[in-house]
């Protein structure tokens, strides 16, 4: 048998103190990489790893400033504000949208119109962003959603502020309206420095005074610094610096003259605009049809969007403001001041007037309205009865260039710059426009249309209006603007928008008082505008054009009842009033009217019937009082 081997102790007590002496080292070398670490974590990165912890325990969370209020001059508001529950998705919280959807409609009623407001929502929106698929909740449904709402991971009930119009289609083209803010919107604010102002902000104006104004109307945000617990829900409010209100903006906007120039119109297509002469404060500012602007506040469905923009007749145009039509015969004040103040006509210069009017050396003839003639005609009579006889060689007399220099004084071919986004310019031409535009020169002929407001000639209500106005203020050219005066949300100090006078026309007082006596005496017997003058307690002045929409042949005749209801003429009549002293200039347009005088002429009696003498038309009911309750 082999012999065991013995153990040594020594050796075996060296070995195991070696062991031990490594472990031992390794220990220590894991508790200094510890204590490192410790005082890495505790020492040196403390103020970093606080931040962190704090950012975790608190929450900054914006609080939306209430939206400004848009109030006529007595107070009426036009645009409001009210509290209501909304149910919302967030999409980035849901993973089968439309199987969330199909079961939420079991819990709340979701018509097939929020669904596809709500999918057009998603195109526009961000996917995390928190998005209604329906507004303004009953207390019933809001009940029956919160005892179901385990079932419903990112779906939520929120207070939210709307916006209301009240009166919906008859401001509609002033007010504008808000919309949910878009990817567009969202690179706007950000180049404009203006998007920490909007964090949780939905909506912004998209139109009308909404959208001119919207730096004022929509606040200054405000913010919460919220505790919240491990599930990320609130515990407690540890600081709050509130939001700052929008400014409220006070038109000069009467609301019930404003109604009762809608009224005049009936079902007829139209613009009215009444400015007050010597600050160009507007006093009424109507373009029909319009439309309902609470449609678009939280996006409007397919269907009610098909029926606005494949309209016949254009209800989302702003008429008075874009709506862009030959002046016709209401031109001719404008061009008797320019043949008076170039020296090209005198209040006793009579031409005979045959019934048209032949430039020399052409055989083609410009026929006036009347068949015949109308005989002898001065500067005064020519306005009187509408002469366009006159007018045509008057024009030739001044050249087009002469005509587009002193008559663009008034504001006709220009910009106004009031205070609405969308303004066109209209067209006063001139030769060196027709080069430009048309790479052609100017003709003569081209020159005897312009005299009574046709060819190239186009303006827009609000252009005439303003120029109105002018001629009203003895050649004062004051901006037009809606808005009055504005209250200041943070001192609640009301703060009047100053009148600007653009400039001031340079009219001899006997050359200026020719032309408005003339218009005077149009809307008194004998004049065109005779019927619509009748039995008036107070002077106006006025004049009537026709602007025609499809040209005739030459020799043909124009017979309304032979023409398609589009393609009549358009009625158009300016005024002011009182004539000695104006208190308010106005210019009315009735689309394929036909004529101003029977057409648009009444509709201006109305109006200036109520503004003079507080008088309501036959029947009137103004429901400017009438408080609505907000709706869907």
């Amino acid at each position: 048998m082999p012999v065991a081997e013995i153990p040594n102790p020594h050796q075996e007590i060296h070995r195991f103190r070696g062991r031990l002496l490594v472990a031992a080292l390794v220990v220590s070398a894991l508790f200094l990489v510890l204590v490192g670490r410790f005082v890495h974590l505790q020492v040196l990165q403390h103020a970093h790893y606080d931040t962190l912890a704090e950012s975790n325990r608190i929450a900054i969370a914006p609080v939306v400033p209430n939206r400004g209020l848009i109030l006529d001059r007595n107070g009426v508001e036009l645009a409001r504000n009210y509290s209501a529950y909304t149910l919302e998705i967030t999409p980035a919280k849901v993973r089968n949208l439309d199987a969330l959807i199909d079961e939420l409609a079991t819990v709340v009623d979701i018509a097939p119109k929020d669904r596809k407001r709500f999918r057009k929502l998603i195109d526009e929106s961000k996917n995390f962003e928190s998005l209604p698929i329906r507004n303004r909740l009953s207390d019933e449904e809001v009940a029956r959603f919160s005892v179901n709402r385990y079932r419903f991971p990112g779906v939520e009930i929120k207070a939210r502020l709307f916006r209301q119009y009240p009166y919906r289609d008859l401001t509609a083209h002033i007010i504008g309206y808000i919309g949910r803010i878009n990817s567009k919107d969202v690179e706007a604010l950000e180049a404009s420095g203006q998007s920490a102002n909007y964090r949780g902000t939905d909506h912004m104006g998209k139109m009308g005074l909404e959208q001119s104004y919207e730096s004022r109307l929509h606040g200054t945000t405000g913010f919460e610094q919220v505790e919240v617990d491990a599930g990320g829900r609130a515990v407690r409010t540890l600081s709050r610096t509130p939001p700052v209100s929008g400014d409220n903006l006070v038109l000069s906007l009467d609301l019930k003259l404003q109604e009762i120039a809608w009224q005049a119109f009936g079902e007829r297509r139209g613009a009215l605009v009444a400015i007050e002469p010597n600050s160009g404060a507007v006093l009424a500012f109507v373009s029909k049809p319009g439309f309902d602007p609470n449609l678009f506040v939280d996006g409007i469905d397919p269907q009610s969007w098909d029926a606005l923009n494949k309209s016949i007749d254009r209800p989302m145009t702003n008429r008075a403001l874009q709506g862009q039509y030959p002046p016709g015969s209401t031109f001719k004040p404008f061009m008797a001041l320019a043949g008076l103040a170039l020296g090209k006509r005198n209040a006793r210069y009579t031409i005979s007037d045959p019934g048209y009017f032949t430039l020399p050396g052409l055989s083609h003839q410009y026929r006036d309205w009347k068949k015949g003639g109308h005989g002898a005609v001065d500067l005064h009579r020519s306005l009187v009865i509408s002469c366009d006889t006159y007018y045509y060689g008057l024009a030739a007399d001044l050249g087009i260039d002469a005509i587009h220099d002193y008559i663009g004084q008034f504001g006709l071919g220009e910009k106004t710059g009031i205070d609405l986004p969308g303004e066109m310019s209209g067209i006063l031409p001139s030769s060196r426009w027709k080069m430009r535009r048309f790479r052609q020169k100017w003709f003569a002929g081209d020159t005897v249309s312009v005299g009574i407001g046709q060819g190239y000639n186009i303006a827009t209500p609000l252009q005439l209006a303003h120029a109105t106005a002018a001629l009203a203020a003895n050649g004062k050219v004051y901006r037009p603007r809606m808005v009055s005066h504005i209250e200041e949300a943070a001192s609640r100090t009301l703060k009047p928008v100053g009148s600007e006078l653009v400039r001031s026309i340079a009219i001899k007082p006997e050359h200026l008082q020719q032309v408005r006596a003339a218009l005077v005496d149009v809307t008194r017997p004998g004049g065109t505008a005779a019927q619509a003058g009748k039995g008036a307690p107070y002077s106006f002045a006025g004049k009537t054009g026709t602007a025609q929409v499809v040209a005739m042949k030459q020799g043909e005749s124009y017979n309304e009842s032979r023409v398609p209801e589009r393609h009549r003429d358009h009625a158009w009549f300016i005024a002011y009033a009182p004539a000695e002293n104006p208190t308010i200039a106005l210019v009315v347009l009735v689309e394929n009217g036909g004529h101003g005088s029977s057409a648009a002429a009444p509709i201006a009696r109305t109006v200036l019937d109520y503004w003079l003498l507080g008088k309501l038309p036959d029947g009137a009911q103004p429901k400017s009082n009438v408080n609505e309750e907000p709706s869907d």
